[in-house]
């Protein structure tokens, strides 16, 4: 029997990939969102509108008929933003959202939360599920929040915890630093030997696909990340090459980078990206999970998809 699979935020970054993938793999897919007109079109997809998660609604519309629930929509994280905000589109509405699934047919709840709800933005060791949550942030708190209120309500549930993601026409942190990376400022490419853990969209999608095909994943919560981590010099330097730059001077002291980023309002960049953060995706992994992008190819098209 085809399985009629909701996806909130379905005109996102991750849904307008994720949509298609799960109609072809044999699914009916409800894409919810905001502007359905934004939506990909097919045989199997039914796009919906999604309502304003600012304030309380009925979630009866969107569930009627459906068997699984991919939960993408929120809110990203984003200067001058309250606490409340966060509080209400991310922790709020997913409480709502799994409470509004209890007592009915659905296999389960899907939620795609973020490696800053383990945490934060840097660390000095591989992470690991195991680890003790420690987000930083009131967006990071909130996802932490909503895994909870999701546990709690007692559906069948998997939830997802993703490394930064990259891939063609990203926005965001990852958009800024790759036009960073490609401009003609002296970046001391050499002097960033921090490492970091990314995720391909792909691989992000393949995680979602694979998880709602197998029952083993129930119950269970996921880092997912690119296995290979990267140094962050390794990737303004692959950034630069891909977008036809010449290559980053190089060793000098990271600071004025730094600076030159706090100074422009861009500190949450810097948090992001300046320290240690390597996410171990063994977990998933031992499940039979297999990424199909690995970083550094990945990067390159990302760039290349944008210069088009």
């Amino acid at each position: 029997m085809i399985r009629r699979v909701l996806v909130t935020g379905a005109s996102g970054f991750v849904g307008r990939a994720l949509v298609p993938a799960l109609a072809a793999a044999d699914r009916l897919v409800r894409a919810a969102a905001r502007n359905p007109a934004d939506l990909p079109r097919g045989d199997r997809i039914e796009p919906v509108r999604m309502p304003d998660f600012s304030e309380p609604f009925d979630w009866e519309p969107l569930l009627a008929d459906v068997d699984e629930i991919v939960h993408l929509a929120g809110i990203p994280y984003r200067s001058g933003v309250e606490d409340t905000v966060y509080d209400r589109v991310i922790r709020a509405a997913t409480g709502e959202l799994a409470r509004a699934c209890a007592g009915r047919s659905i296999q389960r709840v899907l939620f795609v939360s973020s490696v800053g709800a383990q945490a934060g933005s840097a660390v000095e060791h591989p992470i690991h599920e195991t680890d003790a949550p420690h987000p930083v942030t009131a967006h990071d708190r909130a996802k932490l929040a909503a895994e909870a209120e999701l546990r709690q309500a007692r559906v069948p549930f998997t939830i997802l915890r993703p490394a930064l993601v990259y891939g063609p026409h990203v926005k965001g942190n990852m958009a800024l630093l790759m036009r960073i990376s490609a401009s003609p400022w002296p970046l001391p490419a050499a002097a960033f030997s921090n490492r970091r853990s990314l995720l391909a969209l792909d691989n992000l999608v393949d995680a979602i696909v694979f998880c709602l095909a197998n029952p083993a994943t129930l119950g269970e919560t996921y880092l997912v990340a690119d296995p290979d981590p990267i140094t962050l010099a390794e990737m303004i330097t692959i950034l630069r090459e891909a977008a036809g730059r010449p290559a980053a001077p190089g060793a000098g002291p990271p600071a004025p980078f730094e600076i030159l980023l706090r100074s422009s309002e861009r500190s949450v960049l810097w948090d992001r990206i300046g320290g240690e953060l390597v996410v171990d995706p063994g977990k998933l992994l031992a499940t039979g999970w297999r990424p199909s992008v690995d970083t550094r190819s990945g990067l390159r098209a990302t760039v290349r998809a944008g210069l088009d």
